[in-house]
């Protein structure tokens, strides 16, 4: 299906990269980092405003406390560089990782209710993080839903894995 001259599956991700500049090792976040990927890969929506079509590469890296999205397209030519501010993620950041503790207890400890109400509670701060996200991003990336949410994924894996957690935290 074409608009306007442009294949609209040209406005996906093909490819994300992750800084690795950030702090230690967590099994746990690089498992959900590589689902997060490869759900994004498989279906997304991404399309950076005024340009003509991609597909494009996202590369997400930490620049003076912000979050810096580097996208070029599939060739490696620069498109845009958005820097997100942390700050009006970080109250939802610290809920997010207070409640993905409870859940990973509460699997060590089965309780079918007790499960389902963390979960419900883990989904509901992801989709309001999720639609932040969107929000911050409107002005330069148009994103649906679901990438927004897995976006939200790998920035919160990114940085629950920073040793001090002084980004997460503070």
């Amino acid at each position: 299906m074409k608009e306007t001259g442009v294949t609209v599956n040209e406005f996906r991700l093909c490819d994300v990269s992750l800084d690795r500049c950030f702090g230690g090792r967590d099994a746990r976040m690089e498992r959900e980092q590589t689902i997060a990927i490869l759900d994004l890969l498989e279906k997304n929506t991404f399309a950076p405003l005024g340009h003509e079509g991609g597909p494009y590469r996202l590369g997400i890296k930490l620049a003076q406390e912000r979050l810096a999205l580097c996208i070029t397209d599939d060739k490696g030519a620069h498109v845009i560089t958005h820097y997100l501010t942390l700050a009006p993620f970080r109250r939802l950041l610290r809920d997010y990782a207070r409640i993905c503790e409870s859940y990973y207890d509460a699997i060590r400890y089965p309780g079918p209710d007790r499960l389902e109400a963390i979960d419900m509670g883990r989904r509901s701060i992801h989709n309001e993080a999720a639609e932040l996200l969107r929000e911050r991003l409107a002005m330069r990336v148009s994103v649906d839903e679901n990438t927004a949410r897995r976006l939200f994924t790998l920035i919160y894996a990114l940085l629950v894995r920073n040793v001090d957690r002084r980004i997460l935290l503070s």
